[in-house]
């Protein structure tokens, strides 16, 4: 690999760290470099060193939201660690279950999510008062924990994204709590996924280091910006993130 090659999947690296950091998504950036600029080695290895850069800029993200945010560790300390497991999951399955049939399903659901926040401009712009059931808590755990981690073990695009407006819509956070609050879930899916991914031997270890660098820089850089510029900031990136990916998704399903 040339040295041009690297410094590109470096920089995709950090931009993917600052996505994800304010609002999900940084694997819309990082993984496509990493299949772009290197074509010939096998899919495995861009998803397992894409995981690598990402644990890196998540933990990084979640520890800078940490001390000023207010992420909802009670739920996301559970959540995070059935993430470990459902997502090493989801990683087994990759091989088995063709990504192509899931993707015009993840479209609908990505325009939903995008119809959803542009219909009411008042969501995740500041905490919302909601009954805190059992059932809404139990909800609000197993979903990010459960299903959206096996989704990010087996595909990934818009993990982030799905699990911000999980923790808006079931326990009432802003944009930057649920910001806050998902990174903890994600480093756990990242994790999980990881761990499956080394145990096959197909991540790049120096290359996939040197992304993580990067990426937890970026992470730093967005979490701050995020907790500084407040849920309105998070909303227009979340808005122009599901944009993107449904341009891309619909691009590799269409063209």
């Amino acid at each position: 690999m040339h040295a041009p090659q690297v410094l590109a999947m470096l920089a995709a690296a950090t931009s993917a760290g600052w996505v994800d950091a304010v609002v999900g998504g940084g694997g819309l950036i990082q993984l496509p470099a990493l299949l772009l600029l290197n074509p010939g080695q096998p899919v495995a290895t861009s998803l397992a060193t894409n995981k690598l850069g990402s644990i890196a800029g998540t933990a990084s993200a979640a520890i800078a939201y940490s001390r000023k945010a207010k992420p909802d560790v009670r739920v996301a300390g559970p959540a995070a660690v059935l993430a470990v497991c459902c997502a090493a999951g989801g990683a087994l399955c990759a091989a088995a279950i063709s990504s192509d049939v899931l993707k015009p399903v993840i479209m609908v659901v990505l325009l939903a999510v995008a119809a959803l926040v542009v219909l009411r401009p008042d969501l995740g712009r500041a905490p919302r008062l909601v009954l805190r059931t059992r059932r809404r808590v139990a909800l609000a755990i197993v979903v990010p924990g459960v299903a959206i981690a096996f989704y990010d073990g087996l595909v990934g695009p818009g993990t982030g994204t799905f699990l911000v407006i999980a923790f808006t819509a079931l326990l009432g956070l802003d944009f930057v709590d649920a910001s806050a609050t998902s990174k903890i879930i994600n480093a756990g899916t990242n994790l999980g996924a990881l761990v499956v991914f080394a145990a096959q031997g197909h991540v790049l270890w120096a290359l996939g280091l040197g992304m993580a660098a990067c990426n937890a820089a970026g992470a730093q850089l967005g979490a701050r910006m995020a907790i500084n510029r407040g849920a309105g900031f998070v909303r227009v990136v979340l808005l122009c993130v599901v944009a993107a990916l449904v341009l891309k998704m619909g691009y590799e399903q269409f063209a």
